[in-house]
């Protein structure tokens, strides 16, 4: 099975698109050690595995606290059921061997079932990646930092291809649908950036967007759902972090958010495809 139908079986058995971020923040631990990184994400998968679509936990939380920390990560990833798809934060980029070994890395290291990658280093820099269809890629595309225009809004042209000339990210997310070969490519969009979800729809139709920026970043959930979803209600994942993991009640914020999102998609739903004006009659 590829890892996007992997997705999209666990999404629609659990009618959810939440993505819960597993990022141990310093703040946020008792101690800032590798056991309390560990036991604080732990805690966050046993309170949210019914409801999440996937889990996303941020390397560099773990890295940056040495062996332990990758050892961490490692045993947080085997924690997760094996129904819900892992995906590691980690936007490597790198190419010929070394992107070799990042996705053994990512892959069977840590074990994750999809990682971030950067595409500034072109098509051959993602292949290693890519080459198990049961292995997954999110491919940056339009971020929301404040430096994101400084390449990702810069317009290039391309012969023979519509629009004629487009922004770089867009043009990213034109070339990540061609190159989407095994079912296993997707890409990143800012959740914050609603008219660059619609851009990106435009040119990639069928493609996951991983859409960061819901919940402590204050995306607007429902004009982020009405230009990145596809037609069936499916195509995005909304990663969550500390929406949850500072919340009271981790599992009832995560069942809430889920509940918020899948308002959204009922009504945008309803208006793409309203009820027939003879859909309530009988034969006859």
């Amino acid at each position: 099975m590829s890892f996007f139908s992997r997705l999209e079986t666990r999404a629609r058995q659990i009618d959810s698109l939440l993505c819960v971020g597993l990022d141990p923040h310093s703040s946020d631990l008792a101690e800032d050690t590798a056991g309390a990184a560990r036991d604080f994400c732990l805690r966050m998968v046993e309170a949210t595995a019914d409801v999440a679509a996937a889990y996303k936990p941020n390397a560099a939380f773990f890295e940056v606290l040495g062996p332990a920390g990758c050892a961490a990560l490692q045993e947080v990833i085997a924690a997760v059921p094996q129904d819900i798809p892992m995906i590691l934060d980690a936007k490597r980029g790198d190419i010929a061997s070394t992107a070799d070994a990042y996705a053994r890395s990512a892959f069977y290291t840590y074990g994750a079932a999809a990682v971030t990658v950067n595409p500034y280093l072109g098509y051959d820099s993602l292949q290693p990646f890519l080459e198990d269809p049961e292995r997954g890629v999110f491919l940056l595309c339009k971020t929301s930092n404040p430096g994101a225009g400084d390449l990702q809004d810069l317009w290039v042209s391309g012969e023979g291809v519509e629009p004629a000339s487009m922004p770089l990210f867009q043009h990213v997310a034109r070339l990540a649908q061609t190159w989407n070969q095994a079912d296993n490519l997707g890409l990143v969009v800012g959740a914050t950036q609603p008219e660059s979800l619609r851009l990106v729809r435009l040119v990639a139709p069928d493609l996951w967007i991983l859409a960061p920026g819901v919940g402590a970043q204050g995306g607007d959930l429902s004009a982020a759902l009405r230009h990145g979803l596809r037609p069936d209600g499916l195509g995005m994942l909304l990663p969550v972090s500390r929406g949850i993991s500072r919340s009271r009640n981790m599992r009832q914020a995560a069942f809430d958010l889920r509940q918020a999102v899948n308002v959204q998609r009922q009504a945008l739903a309803a208006h793409l495809h309203p009820p027939s004006a003879h859909s309530d009659q009988g034969a006859g």
